[in-house]
């Protein structure tokens, strides 16, 4: 072999995947870590209409805590993210779990939860606002039944409408959830539920001793997607109720929006957002050290 074929086989082999990959690690730098920086930045100042880049300290963090609003979306945020990830993880399991037995048609299933994914979360909330509404949907159908003194108006009542949209997420996104669960159950070796089964293990003992166990890393990732969409269901909520009635479904992202783009108070809205970052990272942080800490015991 020549020098020069030598150079460049070691120029296609080191230098040319660092200059592909090159402009995509320059955008995620700029686009995604250089923004995070701006925003933190704009969290310490006095910006309002328009960025300001004087150093102000803590004052729109010591603003955005005095500030009932803010507590009462993370509140919501808390609930709706507590109840969506629950139920999508219980469902999504469940039904994959059905799946899993080789029924008849499982593809055609497959199809009918997973097609909620496929649509946006502004379709999600459109279409969930007509059926909630009293007027319009499942009330009104009640009525149409002979049911004339049901209620289900928990769109406007201020106590349940948070609850209307966890049923609107738990709706879209349980499927998502069931084929990522159906993937890991279809990765899990025959041998060992064979194995299991000769030993006299019953079905329900071989998915929990066994199966469920086995998948620990598909919950972790399910955990830290569900938890992502939670954190950022701005579309679903502005489609579903907008944040109404009064401030009963209004989310940190509503907060952050209104303050940040339509109040007039830049400064407050990047300290808003620079809080939900932080709420994030402390709910997904642990999850991932854990996994760490597992695998090098392993």
């Amino acid at each position: 072999m020549t020098v020069n074929s030598f150079s460049f086989s070691r120029f296609v082999d080191v230098t040319l995947p660092k200059v592909v990959i090159a402009p995509t690690a320059l955008a995620c730098l700029v686009g995604f870590y250089g923004f995070i920086g701006w925003t933190a930045w704009l969290s310490f100042t006095n910006s309002h209409m328009l960025p300001h880049y004087e150093w102000a300290g803590f004052v729109q963090y010591v603003e955005l805590f005095g500030n009932d609003r803010w507590w009462q979306a993370m509140w919501n945020l808390g609930v709706f993210g507590s109840l969506f990830i629950l139920i999508c993880l219980a469902l999504g399991l469940f039904t994959a779990v059905l799946l899993d037995q080789k029924i008849r048609a499982e593809g055609a299933l497959r199809t009918i939860y997973l097609y909620p994914m496929a649509l946006s979360f502004i379709v999600t909330g459109t279409a969930w606002k007509w059926i909630l509404n009293p007027g319009l949907g499942i009330e009104k159908l009640l009525h149409d039944w002979g049911f004339t003194g049901a209620t289900f108006d928990w769109i406007i009542n201020p106590h349940y409408a948070i609850y209307t949209v966890v049923i609107a997420g738990v709706w879209q996104s349980t499927g998502f959830v069931m084929a990522l669960f159906l993937a890991g159950l279809r990765g899990i070796d025959d041998s060992i539920i064979k194995a299991a089964q000769i030993d006299g293990a019953s079905l329900p003992v071989i998915y929990t001793r066994i199966i469920i166990p086995s998948l620990r890393p598909v919950f972790l990732s399910v955990f830290m997607i569900l938890a992502h969409i939670a954190v950022k269901s701005f579309d679903l909520v502005m489609a579903l109720t907008g944040g109404g009635p009064g401030f009963a479904t209004d989310l940190p992202s509503i907060f952050m929006y209104q303050h940040g783009f339509t109040r007039g108070q830049l400064g407050l809205g990047a300290a808003s957002a620079m809080m939900m970052l932080f709420t994030a990272a402390a709910v997904v942080m642990p999850f991932l050290y854990s996994e760490l800490m597992r695998d090098r015991r392993g």
